[in-house]
């Protein structure tokens, strides 16, 4: 009845019954109107997750694959690409808070440009929470600084991209809920064409978010690991020239002074130009670990 799906919808799903009784059945009967796919990853789900999909067993467009143990959110999403067969995929968070209308305007949107990633930006949209709201803020602001971004929302769950190049850069990715950030970033620093369009989203009506601190800390250190793989001397060389002009500031008066240089300068001095060295080594490892992956 389906002998060839055009897209894809991957749905990450943690203990998230409760919504997936709303939605699901009608993004099945969306998918279904437009000859595409649903696979739905449970991601070790401990409600009645698992025991609600079984409704679905025999529904064709549908999907579902089960992990044992929570193993996080990028994780879920890495098993439905591995799985995923059609010319593009699409996000499709299990919060119930995107529309169905989007998965249509977002691939509409990446035919027409000829883009290789969409991201759904919710741009000008009010945080369901006051300290998300500035923890994405700190996120975008360290991504903004430490490499060019065209997009705004780089951590929004719902975008749209090439299959073929989700599956290649899979190695780069985590499994935590970072994965959103670093796939787009990834995508970025390798020269594909990312664009943003404005989507919607809806008030969690059930469930809790497991988005907090620690989230967000293991997002800036991944930005950071990125960084470092593409181009780490965007690192290193700030704080080599940063040693070098406090070096300078302690350092000259002393030797106007005929005191000569100090042991706090020599350190200054010293360690300036290690972190060069280990800048100049780590833009070789990065460029032969990515010559190993191309």
């Amino acid at each position: 009845m389906y002998p060839e799906f055009q897209l894809t919808v991957i749905v990450p799903a943690f203990n998230e019954v409760d919504n997936l009784e709303i939605f699901l059945t009608p993004l099945i009967d969306h998918c279904r109107e437009n000859n595409w796919r649903i696979i739905l990853v449970n991601d070790g789900s401990t409600d009645n997750t698992r025991e609600y999909l079984k409704n679905f067993e025999n529904e064709p467009v549908l999907s579902v694959f089960h992990h044992k143990l929570n193993k996080g959110y990028g994780a879920a999403i890495k098993s439905g690409i591995r799985a995923c067969e059609t010319e593009f995929l699409i996000t499709f968070d299990a919060d119930g808070q995107h529309y169905l209308e989007d998965i249509d305007k977002l691939r509409n949107f990446l035919i027409e440009n000829d883009a290789d990633m969409v991201v759904g930006s919710r741009k000008g949209l009010k945080s369901s929470s006051h300290f998300r709201g500035i923890g994405k803020s700190i996120i975008r602001l360290i991504a903004s600084i430490m490499m060019t971004v065209p997009v705004h929302d780089i951590n929004s769950g719902m975008k749209i991209y090439r299959t073929e190049l989700a599956k290649k850069y899979l190695y780069l990715t985590t499994d935590t809920m970072s994965f959103s950030d670093v796939i787009t970033l990834v995508f970025i620093n390798n020269r594909h064409l990312v664009l943003e369009e404005p989507i919607r989203i809806k008030e969690r009506t059930s469930g809790k978010s497991t988005i907090g601190f620690q989230t967000a800390f293991q997002t800036v250190m991944e930005i950071l690991h990125i960084v470092i793989l593409f181009n780490p001397m965007k690192i290193f060389l700030p704080l080599s020239i940063l040693c070098f002009v406090l070096t300078g500031f302690w350092g000259i008066p002393l030797l106007f002074e005929g005191r000569g240089l100090s042991v706090a300068s020599l350190l200054g001095l010293i360690l300036g130009i290690l972190l060069f060295l280990l800048g100049l080594i780590a833009e070789q490892l990065s460029l032969i670990r990515r010559n190993q992956n191309a």
